[in-house]
């Protein structure tokens, strides 16, 4: 992985993250290079420090973009809005919850996503799932060449524990997945993005809920197939999309991108460890946000339902898990225990991001490319898309 942050996993997640949505490693560098003490320190005033660096490097891209737009060119505004927004998002989720600048940071983001889908005429519509008395705010991304009145396969595309719909579709997997005649429904489910910052619906282990309202909703396009609409979702969505494809027999796939199987032990594992790898600072108050939880004790208590174990077996769909051989946050081992389980499973597939290969850190955050196409290639020959 690149280490740009020396010994700072967390923050080098974050410079990996940006990366692989498009971000510009010279914009990078150019506010992030006297940060390298300061991450050292690893604490809140660091994070506000990179909050800082991070979100001043949108307000800088979010003006340039607003030139081109007010100069009619329009295609480099909207790419512009592009980078913009990631800065934004990438400043904020390494954020305390309460930190009170981090809502502004999201609605510009927000704004700035809108443009750049606008301005750089991006296929990828914004729907409302329909969700118990409200909704989830999603992306609807089409198969691309589909001929008036043809129905495509869809995959359900799920968030994990501190990501979100827009960076799910920067990351490229949406387009990954149109190439090859497979449309995509990005959902801001309870516990992350619109859903949980807009709308205050908290995450919990029944995923199978706001998995069904998504698989009701596509049900209603002409456009979709119903008989071939499939589940993945990243990182946290290691437990959720299998957790999910278990319990909704309507799901034809399921992709766990990167595994999650006892996400309770992993829980134990990192309390007990100031030293673990982390995803994002102020991790604990980031889950009791994301669960509605006031402490630890309570996040640990509800984390020993968020496992796999006895429930694999009521899957009957084909499955893939997608794992790095070096991933810092989940053993390999869940991705193999997760597919042994999965007995009724009629194709049951393990794909490793080596180190010899690229791609072995956590839901290959190090090189995206290479699980996004291994990925999209496996859902194209299950689903009955395309992959030349």
């Amino acid at each position: 992985m690149f280490e740009y942050f020396e010994g700072n996993y967390t923050w080098n997640m974050a410079v990996n993250l940006a990366l692989a949505m498009g971000a510009s490693i010279g914009d990078l560098d150019d506010v992030s290079r006297p940060l390298r003490r300061v991450a050292a320190q690893n604490d809140d005033h660091a994070a506000e420090t990179l909050f800082a660096a991070w979100s001043g490097l949108g307000d800088k891209v979010r003006g340039m973009a607003e030139r081109d737009e007010a100069a009619g060119r329009l295609l480099s505004a909207g790419e512009k809005y592009r980078r913009a927004a990631i800065y934004y998002v990438q400043a904020e989720r390494m954020q305390q919850p309460a930190f009170g600048p981090r809502q502004q940071a999201y609605d510009t983001m927000l704004r700035c996503f809108r443009k750049y889908i606008q301005l750089s005429r991006r296929s990828c519509e914004r729907v409302e799932v329909p969700y118990k008395g409200t909704t989830l705010p999603a992306f609807f991304v089409p198969a691309t060449g589909l001929a008036k009145g043809e129905q495509a396969p869809c995959m359900v595309h799920f968030d994990g524990l501190d990501v979100l719909k827009e960076i799910i579709y920067m990351l490229g997997m949406p387009d990954a997945f149109a190439a090859r005649g497979v449309s995509t429904l990005i959902v801001d489910h309870p516990g992350v993005g619109e859903a949980l910052r807009l709308k205050d619906l908290k995450y919990f282990p029944e995923v199978e809920v706001p998995a069904a309202a998504a698989v009701d909703y596509l049900r209603t396009r002409s456009d979709v197939d119903p008989d071939r609409i499939g589940i993945i979702a990243l990182s946290l969505g290691g437990y959720l999309a299998p957790r999910a494809a278990a319990f909704e027999p309507r799901f034809a796939c399921c992709v766990a991108w990167g595994a999650n199987y006892d996400w309770g032990a992993i829980q134990r594992a990192r309390h007990a460890d100031p030293n673990s790898s982390l995803p994002v600072p102020h991790y604990w108050d980031h889950v009791g946000w994301v669960f509605g939880k006031a402490s630890v004790e309570e996040i640990m208590e509800i984390s020993h339902k968020i496992t796999l174990r006895g429930v694999l077996d009521a899957g009957r769909c084909p499955i893939l898990v997608a794992h790095g051989e070096n991933d810092r946050q989940i053993p390999l081992s869940a991705a193999k225990q997760t597919l042994a389980e999965c007995v009724n499973s009629p194709r049951r597939d393990l794909h490793v991001h080596t180190l010899a290969e690229g791609g072995a850190e956590h839901c290959s955050i190090d090189n995206v490319p290479l699980t996004r196409e291994a990925i999209a290639d496996w859902v194209a020959e299950v689903l009955g898309g395309h992959t030349a």
